[in-house]
């Protein structure tokens, strides 16, 4: 066995310096709200953690308002952001991520321009 030496790493570790990354080595918020580079939720994240703001405790859902199951990429990707975190398991169905709304993926839509956030008046 040959001894290396390791070389440092120029990169300070994840959480740190506020900064963490996804999956796809995107920057994202940590769940504190650190400072990062600010990535913006798609239309379907970002519809799913505007739910969460209207339900007690940030309750992100499991279906939609059609009754079609969210799709669990999109779960894992606002996980991924540090915009949501799971919350409790469900033992009837123990593979549904149950999650609620982070400081972080509050903090994403409050940033968003009005326009962009859809009240709940907007649904009906």
């Amino acid at each position: 066995m040959v001894n290396r030496p390791e070389t440092p790493n120029p990169l300070p570790a994840p959480g740190q310096d506020g900064l963490g990354q996804d999956r796809l080595g995107q920057n994202r918020l940590d769940h504190d709200g650190g400072n990062a580079a600010q990535v913006r939720p798609t239309v379907a994240q970002r519809r799913y953690l505007e739910r969460g703001l209207r339900e007690p405790g940030g309750k992100l859902p499991l279906f939609d308002p059609n009754g079609r199951e969210i799709p669990r990429k999109t779960i894992e990707a606002c996980i991924g952001h540090g915009w949501a975190e799971p919350w409790t398991a469900n033992p009837i169905k123990p593979d549904w991520l149950v999650c609620r709304l982070t400081p972080a993926g509050r903090h994403i839509l409050a940033d968003l321009p009005p326009d962009e956030i859809r009240r709940p008046a907007d649904e009906i």
